[in-house]
């Protein structure tokens, strides 16, 4: 290959629909669901799975059409990642945290990056771990990098894998700071340390700790990380120039935080199914006897919360729509404020909190069968308690955040 034969792939489906592709998801929603219970004992969905996503084409929804992907936008992926976690939340977030990365990648690297990451069939997944627990010290030609970083979400069937470590940004010999390093399959050591009951929830997301030994990261294959905050320069991002589409201008609240939310109201219609189930087939604990489905009762707690989960789906998508406008808008104008990212940030956080609801109010008015080892109710509800725990789900903290920009109170 040379500089005048830029590698490209041709997109396996060129024809292929967003609905087309979401269908998909859904048409492989029972079988999903059907192994949650082992995906939950082993720590992540199974090689057959895997091989069906890959077939299906799910990891390659953002990926650029360059380099055999689909380039959909991310209303299409967050709806393909809800309908996944319909099938069972775990799975779905495995998924995602290991597939948006392409976004990224996309993004902020370099043609020749690309071309090595993307590799000469196109087929790439990988976690990245934002906290830089580890250090990337600069050798020739690139860095040495050395650390352990926990929950690598998707880690299980990953070609790649994304560190950030503390060393000095490319051609700078300034302070350290996050450094996004890539590293290929075979250059870290996934630790068994996940799943079979080691965390309340989301047991079957694949999110192992990776340790990395002082592997030779290439110079090429390491930007800095800043991708939430960074400047957008006047004529977009490396992988705008290449690719031409505003989807790769690269700002990242609204993809982090909507790739959060998606498993949640997944989870959110998941525990409505099984609430369904139940109000259909057992009878009310007082008199006078009845379907639960024929209860006043059940029938409000029902209803609100499908009301709550087409809300959070509605504001997903939304979310997703606003974002897109605002890539349009950058190319008619030069602005694409990191404000604007926030605010979407902020929508996705609201649709998170609007499913969390909806499972809480049925986990809690399902019976004491549905809290059952077992039971997909209480699958759903540990695994939408386990989110509750993550950084990203401290909606408070970025609605203080989004103030503060609002006002011109902090950069980013």
């Amino acid at each position: 290959m040379t500089q005048t034969e830029p590698l490209r792939i041709a997109p396996p489906e060129p024809d292929l629909t967003p609905e087309a592709m979401i269908a998909r998801a859904v048409a492989l929603r029972a079988e999903i669901a059907a192994e949650a219970p082992l995906t939950e004992e082993r720590g992540g969905y199974s090689e057959r799975l895997h091989r069906l996503f890959t077939e299906a084409g799910f990891y390659r929804v953002l990926q650029p059409r360059r380099y055999g992907g689909y380039e959909f936008g991310l209303d299409t992926y967050f709806r393909l990642i809800t309908e996944l976690s319909h099938g069972d939340p775990s799975t779905g977030w495995a998924v995602c945290l290991a597939s948006d990365h392409a976004f990224h990648i996309a993004s902020f690297f370099s043609e020749r990056a690309q071309e090595e990451i993307f590799g000469p069939d196109g087929h790439f997944c990988a976690p990245h771990r934002a906290a830089p627990t580890g250090t990337a010290e600069r050798v020739p030609g690139g860095y040495r990098v050395t650390g352990t970083w926990d929950y690598c979400s998707g880690i299980t069937h990953a070609t790649h894998f994304i560190a950030t470590a503390m060393g000095q940004a490319p051609g700078t010999d300034g302070s350290p700071v996050p450094l996004a390093c890539v590293l290929p399959r075979g250059h870290y050591t996934v630790l068994d340390d996940w799943g079979g009951g080691a965390t309340l929830g989301l047991q079957g997301t694949g999110s192992n700790s990776v340790r990395v030994d002082g592997a030779f990261v290439p110079e090429h294959l390491v930007q800095p990380y800043d991708w939430t905050t960074f400047a957008m320069p006047p004529e977009g991002t490396p992988g705008y120039r290449l690719h031409g589409n505003p989807l790769y201008l690269g700002r990242s609240m609204t993809i982090y935080f909507g790739g959060l939310a998606a498993p949640v109201i997944g989870a959110a219609r998941a525990a409505l199914d099984e609430y369904e189930h139940i109000l259909r087939t057992r009878r009310t604990a007082l008199p006078p006897p009845m379907r639960r489905c024929e209860s006043p009762d059940y029938q409000r707690w029902f209803g609100e919360a499908q009301s709550l989960t087409d809300a959070a789906l509605a504001v997903l998508v939304a979310a997703a729509t606003d974002y897109t406008a605002a890539g349009r808008e950058w190319e008619r104008t030069g602005s694409f404020d990191v404000t604007v990212d926030a605010r979407c940030r902020g929508m996705m956080l609201q649709a998170a909190r609007l499913a969390a609801e909806a499972v809480d109010r049925l986990f809690a008015t399902g019976g004491t069968a549905a809290a059952k080892r077992g039971s997909r109710l209480q699958r759903c509800f540990r695994d939408v308690a386990m989110y509750r725990t993550h950084i990203g789900a401290q909606a408070d903290v970025y609605f203080a955040a989004n103030a503060r920009l609002h006002f011109g109170l902090a950069s980013a």
